[in-house]
């Protein structure tokens, strides 16, 4: 079967469209027979979601064996490996998500998978490529079990980044074009067929996961049923494709195309082996939640990580089709990680730095709350900063910004506000939302009662309410002041930060214009 540009796109965009009617109906049915997904402890989301996400994944394969058994007949053995083991991983992630099994049945039930599809069908890790010397480094004895170890923990890795709307999906519709470039350069066309089908389910769910204007929260959940199918079939993908004399990539260029994942998954278990914490105990330390954390909305942050992972996955092809040694594309590999690695022990440095260029975008943290002090001289201004540095307290994560007001005709001097954010931390610290409301409070009284200053708080509103803000752009859509803002504004003069884990000096912070 050779490449026809009209047969893959048909089949791309049959596999969409099949997999978000799929979706669509499951969605339905999810609504009424009560399978959702319910907020609490760790996850992000505040109401109740179907997670059933993995349907439309799971018909897109089935749309790709199809042409798979119909064109390489020859190959059936394999394909049937790919079915049986794709239902088996596809159903226990539904029984997961329903009934919470223990870590030990997934593993076995992941187990048993990865025999099938090493067994039955032939995909196995028989080599780790040119890593040591310019042959192989055969895995001989050792194939099966470092082909369960890597499959396994691959699925794992994908299913652990599935943490707010969209990010698996955008991670995984990625990582599948960058394959389905390789195979389609190799041409393998099974594994291009398998590749380009499966982006187009991915895409068909992501229709109904990702957040925009008329979708603010996803309607759709991936789930365990679709994470672990997705992240199965990725990593099927990837070791048929770096395996055998024909290989389109070397198990390195692998390691590349799955980064975030990995370097992910696997920083955030060292990190709590290091605290001495269970490395499967859930908490807020991946990439995404220090994102949120710094303050950038979910689709930025999304747009953010997808960014680094296409990033990788064009280095990891460029090393392959330049020709640069496995070794050094390998060592390129492990230093990237040790940097992620260590941004993950220190995170409040990679949280310091991403709030001061978020705040550099013109932007304030999604979710905070404050006040506002409003038409200043430069030296007024940085007294009230430093008065306010004394009343924050150590315990609120906030930042303080002076923003510089628009000139008006006859000013001699810029005029700036002062503004402060405070975030409301997940419920589990030590700084809960009741808190942040009862100090800025007393914030105004006291600031009120000492120096003659009164804080105007900030205003939570929904924008739709707001007729001035339909067709105009407005600094802070989601966010108001009791009084009137303009929409040139410019952000970041001076910046304080302060945090329950470090507290920077402000003398080393930047003065105001005099």
């Amino acid at each position: 079967m050779e490449f026809n540009l009209l047969k893959q796109t048909a089949l791309f965009l049959s596999c969409s469209i099949l997999s978000g009617i799929t979706i669509r109906l499951a969605i339905s049915l999810a609504l009424t027979h009560g399978i959702l997904d319910k907020p609490g402890q760790h996850k992000q989301h505040k109401h109740s979601t179907p997670f059933i996400g993995g349907v439309g994944i799971f018909i897109a394969l089935l749309i790709a064996l199809y042409f798979l058994i119909d064109n390489y007949p020859e190959h059936v053995t394999k394909w049937l490996g790919l079915t049986i083991s794709a239902i088996i991983i596809f159903g226990m992630g539904f029984a997961d998500d329903i009934l919470q099994l223990n870590y030990k049945i997934r593993f076995i039930v992941q187990a048993i998978v990865v025999l099938i599809m090493s067994l039955v069908s032939g995909v196995l890790l028989t080599d780790l490529g040119s890593i040591l010397s310019g042959e192989p480094l055969a895995l001989g004895f050792f194939a099966i079990p470092f082909t369960l170890f890597a499959t396994i923990g691959s699925i794992n890795a994908f299913n652990m980044i599935d943490g707010i709307d969209g990010l698996s999906g955008s991670i995984a519709l990625t990582s599948l074009v960058l394959i389905s470039i390789t195979a389609l350069t190799a041409s393998n066309q099974p594994d291009f067929i398998v590749a380009i089908a499966l982006a187009g389910g991915t895409t068909g769910f992501l229709f109904f996961n990702l957040r925009r204007r008329s979708q603010p929260q996803a309607k759709v959940f991936l789930g365990d049923n679709g994470s672990m199918l997705l992240g199965f079939l990725i990593t099927w993908l990837l070791i048929d494709l770096s395996q055998g004399e024909q290989r389109a990539i070397s198990p390195v260029t692998a390691l590349w195309l799955f980064s975030i994942p990995l370097m992910d998954t696997i920083s955030i278990m060292l990190r709590r082996i290091w605290q001495h914490r269970s490395p499967f105990e859930p908490d807020r330390n991946h990439f995404h939640h220090i994102l949120l954390d710094a303050g950038y909305r979910v689709n930025d942050a999304i747009f953010t990580i997808v960014s680094i992972h296409l990033l990788f996955g064009i280095i990891g092809l460029a090393g392959l089709y330049l020709g640069i040694a496995e070794s050094v594309m390998l060592i390129g590999f492990l230093l990237l990680f040790s940097g992620y690695f260590y941004l993950s022990l220190h995170s409040w440095h990679l949280i310091t730095a991403l709030r001061y260029l978020h705040t550099l975008r013109g932007l304030i943290p999604t979710q905070s709350h404050g006040f506002f002090l409003g038409n200043y001289t430069p030296q007024e201004a940085k007294n009230l900063v430093r008065m306010l540095v004394q009343e924050l307290r150590p315990s609120m994560n906030s930042m303080i910004h002076v923003i510089k007001n628009e000139e008006s005709p006859g000013d001699e001097k810029s005029k700036y506000a002062v503004v402060v954010n405070i975030r409301l931390l997940d419920i589990d610290e030590k700084t809960t939302k009741t808190e942040i409301e009862r100090f800025v409070t007393s914030a105004q009284q006291h600031i009120n009662r000492q120096h003659g200053i009164q804080l105007r708080p900030f205003v939570e509103r929904n924008p739709q309410n707001d007729r001035r803000l339909q067709n105009r752009r407005y600094f802070f859509r989601n966010r108001r002041m009791v009084n009137r803002q303009r929409s040139n504004q410019k952000l970041l003069i001076f910046e304080a930060m302060f945090d329950p884990d470090s507290i920077p000096s402000t003398e080393q912070r930047p003065d105001l214009p005099d």
